[in-house]
């Protein structure tokens, strides 16, 4: 028996085998048997519990006793905490500032009066430092969230409900890759017990981590990452991690944070399925497969996560309609004379496109005013229409590109 057959054996009730479902929509669209191994409704809203019990199975008597520590962008912590709750084990759990305040709020939710929540930094990795020296300055048990063996061991049995449930070798897994912990878990496990199925790894494009280990051929930390996709934002992967990945995993795929968007209001709006960043990852790297190799072929796609902040849908729905090409900023200089915005409106804007922002700021004594002006088109060809109107009427403009310097200063 090996170490993810052993941590499934000994899982607790609140650790739950979650469904594998057959999904006809998104089968009929690829040519492909789906399965959604749905991890989203596990205990936490997420598969990270699978490894805090693991690693919190081992803990002695005396180190129970000091209590626990960990760094988490989120489901990690939630994990850790409810399993300090049914452990009765005191924990202190070290979040980036930048967490989404749902994911804060279900940690205390989780951890009840068991868990201290501290605050600090932008990223995971400058939460996961601070956790690694207060566990020895105030000897408490380190729970790392991915890069230790008993931990990659529980995610592993995500692999070993996945091959139960389906009864037969799927030809392909997709798995989500943070730091790796699930995605060396399953490839361990799958290894072992179906060695004909590929398993593939798939990164936000702002957070290639493994990518860019696999090529180095060592963990590499990346100078600068895209936080948006917070449970899979980590500039380093795990040491672990990266051995198993890169003898046993097919390979990686990079998915537009973009793209991410538009899958998890797809999974909505199509399945009723609330998902995170991360765990929209696996659906949105569907179309980017080749079709030959997917035809007739069974999939199993793993969807590590549906701990969502309602509050974020704004963003999220914004980053897919730039990603689609059809939204957009321009920065316009109207001249101050009588009727300029009526001719903007009449003459410039189509009539299926909105003016959803709009920030004029008159200059005295000037000739013309900027003003801001954010619009939403219909077709990614629209933009271009507008372009040539405004030369056409002598407007004067700037487009303003979504990542630039000056878009984060005037529309924030």
């Amino acid at each position: 028996m090996n170490r993810s057959q052993l941590i499934k054996s000994q899982f607790p009730d609140y650790v739950r085998e979650t469904p594998l479902e057959f999904n006809i929509k998104l089968s009929e669209r690829f040519g492909a048997k789906i399965y959604l191994k749905r991890e989203d409704l596990q205990t936490v809203r997420s598969y990270k519990i699978r490894g805090a019990f693991a690693r919190m199975s081992q803990l002695t008597a005396d180190e129970k006793g000091r209590g626990v520590i960990c760094a988490s962008a989120g489901n990690h912590a939630q994990g850790v905490a409810y399993c300090c709750k049914e452990m009765r084990v005191k924990g202190t759990i070290v979040m980036p500032e930048t967490t989404p305040k749902q994911k804060i709020s279900m940690v205390k939710n989780f951890g009840e009066e068991w868990v201290t929540i501290l605050l600090v930094g932008d990223t995971f990795d400058a939460a996961n430092k601070v956790a690694r020296q207060k566990a020895i300055a105030e000897e408490f048990c380190f729970i790392p969230p991915f890069d230790d063996e008993w931990v990659i061991a529980g995610q592993g049995t995500v692999g070993i409900e996945l091959f139960n449930q389906l009864g037969f070798s799927p030809d392909m897994v997709l798995v989500p890759v943070g730091g790796g912990g699930l995605s060396a878990g399953i490839c361990s496990v799958l290894s072992e017990i179906s060695p004909v199925t590929k398993v593939i790894g798939v990164e936000p494009t702002g957070a290639p981590s493994m990518t860019e280990a696999l090529k180095n051929g060592a963990p590499i930390e990346l100078s600068d990452i895209d936080k948006f996709v917070d449970g899979a934002s980590v500039k380093r992967v795990g040491d672990f991690n990266f051995e198993i990945c890169k003898s046993k995993l097919d390979r990686m795929m990079l998915v537009d944070e973009g793209k991410i968007c538009g899958t998890i209001l797809q999974l909505y709006n199509e399945f009723g399925i609330v998902v995170e960043p991360a765990g929209a990852l696996t659906v949105a790297a569907l179309e980017q497969l080749n079709p030959e190799e997917i035809k007739g072929k069974t999939l199993v796609v793993v969807v590590s996560g549906g701990n969502n902040d309602i509050t974020r849908t704004e963003e999220i729905r914004e980053r897919w309609m730039f990603y689609e090409g059809l939204k957009h900023y321009f920065l316009i200089r109207f001249p101050q004379r009588p009727g300029a915005l009526k001719e903007f409106v009449s003459d410039v804007v189509g009539p299926t496109d909105d003016i959803v922002y709009f920030q004029f700021s008159s200059k005295t004594g000037r000739e013309s005013g900027p003003a801001v002006v954010g619009i939403e088109t219909s077709h990614r060809n629209d933009r271009l229409s507008i372009e040539h109107k405004l030369e056409e009427k002598g407007f004067d403009f700037e487009y303003l590109q979504p990542n630039s310097l000056l878009f984060q200063q005037l529309i924030g």
